[in-house]
């Protein structure tokens, strides 16, 4: 049974993230609820496993005095997925990811979409953090949940407010298990892997990193940086850890990205795929001290709530589920003002008849029906 709420889960999890390392991805989540398949056979390696997940209250539901009832899961699922930016323990935390995973009823495919971090939202009051609610960017949420007067931030209280705006969104009643990802840990599951293998759609430079993965020099007075830039040339990479999360936060036109934060929602969903395979691959199942290794730093990067089920008993729900099976969703959405008068993103009105298809379960019709909402690899 899920131990929903337990401080140690969260205690010094954040700290010592610099504040340019912005999680961008939830791939550790993906790994670890699509590990199933791996872990059958390691049995051994289960406990150490999932004693080393922190658990946390990410839907409030010990806090609402509910009994964390273990049942069979059964499709179809929801999950809701979310990567911040920690910054330090005492600033409250931002979304920086927010992506559901969507599992149909025959629990053998799932379909990932993004929701635009600036998508304005209807923020719902939230009496915990003495919030009234309001109008603002989705990503906000995770931020205003999060205040405790007098404490340092919960992040486990934000993702609790992130949930409730992004149920108003998209019409889902309930979320069946939730995580938080953070950057140190997804570094560290990419390096104990040896890496990972992926095809890079078109040339891209960092604008934060050197060649070497040291940072670039702030230009005197801010407004960009100076030194060379790594780079990722178009076609087949192999990616250590901080390549991949370097790669993946590019969302700027004069970097290479022309569709801004699109094109990296798109190569973060990209990445999941290249990054589950290479989990899969002979390299890591044969390798005892490699998928030991993997599994510890996928445990350690992360804060999960399975609402009464562990995360192995995800991992082994889910063990049908391959790569090539999750369909990547690109929502239809567009900017709110242009330049300075900028106010965010919106979702365009065919995002709600695919929520609607989602809702009763007829995603598979949808996507037969309306095949734009395929994402693309550029």
């Amino acid at each position: 049974m899920a131990k929903a709420g337990t401080d140690g889960g969260k205690r010094s999890f954040w700290r010592g993230v610099p504040r340019w390392a912005r999680v961008c991805t939830v791939f550790g989540v993906v790994l670890m609820v699509l590990s199933g398949a791996v872990l059958v056979g390691y049995k051994a390696l289960l406990a150490r496993y999932e004693g080393s997940v922190g658990q946390g209250d990410l839907f409030g539901d010990q806090a609402a005095g509910a009994q964390q009832r273990k049942s069979d899961i059964k499709g179809p699922l929801n999950i809701l997925l979310v990567g911040i930016d920690p910054r330090n323990p005492r600033t409250p935390p931002l979304a920086d990811s927010i992506m559901i995973l969507h599992v149909p009823a025959g629990m053998d495919r799932g379909y990932l979409f993004s929701l635009p971090r600036d998508l304005r939202v209807e923020i719902p009051e939230f009496p915990k953090a003495n919030y009234a609610g309001g109008t603002g960017r989705l990503n906000a949420a995770m931020s205003y949940g999060s205040r405790v007067p007098g404490q340092n931030p919960d992040a486990a209280r934000g993702f609790e407010l992130l949930a409730m705006a992004v149920q108003q969104v998209t019409g889902i009643q309930r979320f069946d298990a939730g995580a938080i990802i953070n950057f140190t840990g997804f570094k560290k599951i990419v390096d104990a892997m040896g890496g990972v293998d992926m095809y890079i759609e078109r040339d891209v430079k960092s604008e934060h990193l050197r060649p070497d993965g040291s940072p670039r020099q702030l230009k005197p007075g801010g407004g960009g940086y100076l030194g060379p830039q790594a780079q990722y040339r178009k076609g087949q990479a192999h990616l250590n850890g901080w390549q991949a999360l370097d790669y993946v936060r590019q969302r700027y036109p004069h970097n290479g990205v022309p569709d801004a934060d699109y094109g990296r929602q798109r190569h973060q969903q990209q990445f999941i795929k290249a990054m589950v395979d290479q989990a899969f691959s002979a390299d890591v199942v044969t390798n005892p001290v490699k998928l030991d290794r993997v599994i510890r730093a996928g445990g350690q990067s992360l804060i999960f709530n399975g609402r009464g089920n562990s995360v192995v008993d995800f991992a082994l729900a889910l063990k049908n589920i391959r790569s090539e099976s999750i369909e990547t969703i690109k929502l239809p959405a567009g900017g709110i003002g242009t330049g300075s008068a900028y106010k965010g993103e919106k979702l365009l009105p065919p995002a709600e008849d695919f929520f609607a298809a989602l809702r009763n379960e007829q995603v598979d019709a949808f996507m037969l029906e309306h095949p734009e909402f395929k994402q693309k690899n550029t």
